[in-house]
């Protein structure tokens, strides 16, 4: 997970940013922190299901947030298709 998410430009991190890039098809994989927000994690599961997009659980936010170089919890991060 560590690797999938360091890179910033292969990256976002929360809510909005994940759904947009659900919405776009621009999104690989969903990571989603098991101590985040009830409400987010299903409303990023129906969009990722709708989308194709695995999801993967993260056990933290805090570990999520690590995964994705910041100094902050995130409570769900996505890697982004690599486009020629």
């Amino acid at each position: 997970m560590k690797e999938l998410l360091l890179d910033h430009g292969m990256r976002v991190v929360g809510r909005k940013q994940v759904l947009r890039a659900l919405s776009k098809d621009e999104a690989a994989e969903v990571f989603l922190a098991r101590d985040g927000d009830p409400f987010i994690a299903r409303e990023i599961r129906e969009a990722a299901g709708k989308a194709g997009v695995p999801v993967t659980d993260a056990e933290s936010m805090a570990q999520l947030g690590r995964a994705c170089g910041i100094e902050v919890g995130a409570s769900v991060a996505a890697s982004l298709k690599i486009s020629n």
